[in-house]
This record gives structure tokens, sequence and C-alpha cells, in this order.
């Protein structure tokens, strides 16, 4: 599940969005943003084009997990006219309409943002407006629980912002000494240790020189995970060895950390390049002419995110919403001829191959008959 899938530009995104970050305790979905992107990308034109495409060249295709919703919602107002590709591209199911009350049309949207994240977003990160004619939202859950248990229990960290003074702590002992390695980045060395979940969703817990700010370590730890170990494990930050008396010799990881729970809210537009909406928006304009006739430009692009890790497992939600209103006056339609072929009996028709050009099949038909063979 690599190359067509989005994985790679999706992560792409997460490490590019996280060069922004200031420093202050949040959580992000390059993930969660990253389908909206790749959807708008497909109707773009112009410059709006090249750059969502840059970022989302292709969607995000998602295997079938026990611990991943991808949920997806698009509402239009009812006077906005559709392009078929457009209706083609967004299933029935997905579309819904903005009714033009922002009450009513926020109430649907929060709803909807509620249900898909079990309550953990309970609204989506845009006020909507009379004049939005165009709504995505995306929303992203994550659940797991551990494959081995944490226990509770206080510690006094040996090293950082909290050494010498006691937390409450989560405590693990696992020989399975592969889930430590330690990666040289650009960052500098980078501890990074996997906690299994239970079903197919790990959590990569990155420790780096204290020193180093997130907007260097969150990057390099979205690189590294794809990579190998480059460095001695007991060179990590946060890594110690000692000896100890016991009954056989396997090698053992005593991992100990914290419980937490983060959330933030973003706004996308502070960084519009990072999403590929650079051009996209500020200067009303024709920038989808994919979606429809009316000229439409981004007005709002924002996420709710929150992420937890506790001794039970780990859970996140993101909703993350854009939308669009009218550019500029409509574009000017023109009048056309279309052709039309009609193939009525007799006609012949051949069966071919089409890489190689190889007709398998030739037949003539001189009447109609039984739409199924």
């Amino acid at each position: 599940m690599r190359e067509g899938t989005g994985v790679d530009a999706a992560n792409r995104l997460t490490a590019g969005w996280a060069q922004t970050l200031d420093g202050r305790p949040t959580v992000l979905s390059g993930a969660g943003a990253y389908p909206l992107s790749a959807l708008l990308a497909a109707h773009a034109g112009g410059a709006a084009r090249s750059e969502l495409a840059a970022v989302a060249p292709t969607g995000l295709s998602l295997v079938d997990s026990p611990s991943i919703r991808l949920a997806l919602g698009v509402w239009s107002a009812a006077d906005l006219p559709l392009t078929d590709g457009w209706l083609t591209a967004v299933p029935e199911p997905l579309r819904r309409r903005l009714t033009g009350d922002p009450t009513t049309d926020q109430r649907a949207l929060d709803e909807w943002a509620a249900e898909r994240t079990d309550g953990l977003i309970p609204a989506v990160p845009i006020q909507v407006a009379p004049t939005d004619l165009l709504v995505l939202v995306s929303a992203l859950l994550v659940r797991t629980g551990w494959a081995e248990p944490f226990r509770r229990r206080p510690f006094r960290p040996t090293a950082g912002a909290w050494r010498g003074r006691e937390v409450d702590g989560l405590h693990q002992v696992t020989d399975e000494v592969g889930r430590l390695r330690v990666a040289a980045t650009p960052a500098g060395p980078l501890s990074l240790l996997t906690v299994p979940g239970e079903a197919d969703v790990d959590v990569v817990l990155a420790l780096g020189e204290p020193d180093r700010q997130a907007r260097e370590l969150v990057p390099a730890a979205v690189a590294a995970w794809a990579g190998d170990a480059g460095l001695p494990v007991t060179a990590g930050p946060g890594v110690g060895t000692r000896t100890v008396t016991a009954t056989d010799d396997r090698p053992q990881v005593h991992v100990w950390t914290v419980p937490f729970q983060v959330t933030a809210d973003h706004d996308l537009l502070e960084h519009p390049e990072v999403f590929g909406l650079a051009s996209a928006v500020g200067t009303p304009g024709d920038h989808f002419p994919g979606i429809s006739t009316q000229p439409l430009y981004v007005s709002q692009a924002r996420q709710s995110a929150t992420a937890a890790f506790g001794e039970a497992g780990f859970c996140a939600a993101a909703v993350t919403a854009m939308a669009a209103r009218a550019g500029a006056a409509p574009r000017a339609l023109v009048t056309k001829e279309v052709t039309t072929v009609e193939v009525t009996p007799p006609f012949c028709f051949l069966a071919v191959h089409r890489a190689t050009g190889l007709v398998l099949f030739a037949g003539w038909v001189t009447e109609p008959g039984p739409q199924q063979p």
C-alpha cells in the first residue's frame, strides 16, 4: 500500500505541516486533511491545480481496518450548478444540501462530525456562513488497545524537564527489543519506540535531544519511521542501560512514559502552501472549473484534532473542513453540437486485447438479444 495510494504523499504533507509547529502541545492529522486536498486537486484549474496536485497527486486509499474510520461529506448549495465530473467523483451518499440558514447548516455539520468521531470532535472547526456554496469535511477516527499492557506506576525521570520530579507514569516490560531503535536524522539522534496496538495500528513514541524543537523533531520522526535504524540503541536520547540479577539472560526493555491528552485547532490558511491552497484562497477567482460553472475560491480551511494515550490504549480523532464561496461572475456558457451514435442490428463486433491489439472474438449481430450473457 504505497505507490498510487497516496500514503507517501500524505506522510509528506504531515511532515511539511509539522515544520510550522511553534512548540506548543498539539496534534495534527495530515491524513485527515489530505483527502480534501486530493478531491480539490482533481477538479481545480490553473495554478490551483498545479499546487494542489503537488501536495495531493492521488486519492488516499486505506485498507479496511478495525482501528481506523475515515469519512467524507460534501455539502453544496441548492443553486450551485455541479459538473458531471464532480457528481461522479462524489457519490450521492456523500452529498448533502446547504439550506442557506447558517444555524440549520451548522447544526447538521456539527452532528455529522460528532457522530463520525464518537463525540471526540463535537463540531466542525468552521463557522458556516450564508455565502458558503460548498463545504467539504473529512473525519478520521483511530482507536486501539495495547498488545502488551501498561501499568500505572509513579517514577522519577532521570533527564529532561521533569528530572527528579515524581510523575504519574506508565510502565511496560517487553522482550521485543526490536521495538526500540535509534535513527540518525538531520535533527540529531532520535529514539523511536513502537508500542504495538491490538490490531493494525501502532503508536510510535519519538524522543530527540532536549535542545531540538518540535518543528525539527516531528518531521524527522515521520521520515525516520520509514527508514532503518542508524545508531546503536544505547546512543539514543532517553536510553540507558543497567545490569541486574535475573533468572535468564534474555534482553529486556523497560518502558517508562506518561499518559497524555492533547487537543488543537488549526487554521490551515495560516500556511496555505502546505496544503496546496496558496492560489485557491485570497483573491476570488475561478479555481475549480471541474466542480461548477460558478467560479469558486476557498474561504475557510480548518482542522480540530485530539489524541489521548493511556494505560488501556490510544485514541485520536480529527475533523477537517474547507468552505468555498463564489469567486466571480459565472463563466459564460456557449452552445455546441453534440454528435450521437446509434448502433442497431445488423452490426459486427470485435473483442480486442487492449495491450496487444489481439482480436479475441469477432461476430455479427442481426437482432437484439438478452441483455445478460
